[in-house]
């Protein structure tokens, strides 16, 4: 039995469904979608450049020994932005960073990151610690985008939350209002190529 998610009258932020007790399935139910949790064959490109790659894996080797990376926004700067950038160097996609929606008082806040292409739509949330509570919060903002991008394409959202060291990503289908979060988690910087695959995958699918 789904049990009450929202107090009437209350207005909440993309932050407050990071903190929410309840599963994420009776969260994204009560936002109106349905949910599972499965593998999910991503988009992967098979142009990388590895220079890019290889560039950002021995940066991270030469700071993180010497940086304190326990608040989310250090992981933000030095873990998840760096990627996002080598992403922007080899397509076209564009970047929004802290990008506000407002949808209605269920749904409003700030985005950390917001890739766009042409075709695609990718939400990114770092998180400091909890890549589960985490992805409550990626869920909420996805299903804002959705609302908030009344154009029927793309068919899917794509999104991701990431702890900095851990990657999981995520698929709303749009017409279905199905939320679908992969099964899989990927590593930094062991996975540094899926990762960064992944993410160009998307931006360049049609």
């Amino acid at each position: 039995m789904t049990g009450k998610i929202f107090t009437e009258g209350k207005k909440y932020s993309f932050s407050d469904y990071c903190e929410m007790g309840k599963p994420e399935d009776e969260i994204i139910n009560s936002l109106g979608y349905s949910f599972s949790v499965q593998e999910i064959h991503l988009p992967q490109s098979t142009e990388i450049d590895r220079e890019v790659t290889e560039n950002l894996r021995s940066l991270y080797y030469a700071i993180i020994p010497k940086v304190s990376v326990s608040s989310e926004s250090a992981k933000r700067e030095l873990m998840i932005a760096p990627i996002l950038h080598g992403i922007l160097k080899t397509t076209d996609a564009r970047l929004n960073m802290e990008y506000p929606v407002e949808v209605n008082e269920k749904l409003g806040g700030v985005l950390d990151y917001l890739l766009r292409s042409k075709q695609q739509i990718i939400v990114v949330e770092a998180k400091k610690g909890d890549l589960e509570k985490g992805f409550k919060q990626l869920a909420a903002e996805m299903i804002a985008v959705d609302i908030y991008n009344e154009s029927d394409s793309p068919e899917q959202i794509y999104g991701a939350v990431s702890i900095g060291e851990v990657w999981r990503f995520a698929v709303l289908e749009r017409e279905k209002k199905h939320m679908m979060k992969d099964i899989h988690t990927f590593r930094f910087p062991e996975d540094l190529e899926s990762i960064f695959s992944i993410l160009k995958g998307i931006l360049e699918k049609q």
